[in-house]
């Protein structure tokens, strides 16, 4: 499952090498000064204020999974979503993506 990591000045969204191969994408570094906020998303299937836009390239089965980017008008999210349950959601800004939406990990 995908982890962001704070390392020093930085946040790395870490992927598994399948994860990597259903993203189509590799883990990713940005700077904690890019961050906007974060915060925790309870429903991110909500298509008006969760994950929206066309998933490409990626892999992506309604509330089952969504791995990968998100692109719409203006603007690309980075999701690695599994299931119903909540999502910590990290909005950047001058990054190459928007957001990224990732599933919260249960303990």
């Amino acid at each position: 499952m995908a982890q962001v990591i704070e390392e020093g000045s930085e946040l790395k969204l870490i992927l598994s090498p399948l994860e990597r191969l259903g993203a189509l994408h590799g883990s990713m570094t940005f700077p904690k000064s890019a961050l906007i906020r974060s915060y925790v998303m309870d429903t991110p299937w909500n298509r008006k204020v969760g994950m929206i836009g066309v998933r490409a390239p990626g892999t992506g089965c309604p509330w089952l999974i969504m791995l990968g980017t998100l692109r719409g008008r203006g603007f690309k999210d980075f999701a690695a979503v599994y299931g119903k349950g909540p999502a910590n959601v990290y909005e950047f800004e001058g990054q190459e993506f928007r957001r990224w939406i990732v599933t919260v990990r249960e303990l």
